[in-house]
């Protein structure tokens, strides 16, 4: 089955599979299946071709998803950026953007660099 132009696996249920689009989380999954009447323990597979086109015209009728909403947020990333505000020129520098501090933490953005302090060990010295 193929949403938004994604392949959904088949072996998992319909509310986990609903996921693998870009844009439905699990709360968003679970209200398409209710608003498709279709249950959420059944696996992809075993859907017919009504409810497949029912939750089909739901996600592309009342979702943003996948292409546009990527498109959308790297829109209001550059729209903070050229204004320069605060969030904007964190994007930038490339650090935490939503107040965490950097002294210690922020590895995932800044990236691994702890191995490049020496930890005031001196290297021994050389006998002759």
């Amino acid at each position: 089955m193929r949403v938004s132009g994604i392949t959904i696996p088949k072996q998992k249920q319909v509310h986990i599979a609903l996921t693998y689009v870009y844009g439905i989380g699990p709360t968003s999954a679970k209200k398409i299946l209710a608003q498709a009447k279709v249950a959420e323990d059944i696996r992809v597979k075993d859907l017919t071709q009504e409810q497949e086109d029912a939750i089909r015209s739901i996600v592309e009728k009342d979702y943003t998803t996948e292409g546009n909403l990527r498109r959308e947020v790297t829109a209001n990333i550059k729209r903070l950026k050229d204004i320069k505000s605060h969030r904007g020129t964190r994007h930038i520098k490339r650090l935490p953007v939503r107040g965490q501090r950097t002294k210690t933490n922020s590895r995932t953005v800044r990236g691994n660099k702890r191995n490049m302090a020496v930890s005031g060990k001196k290297p021994a010295a050389q006998k002759t």
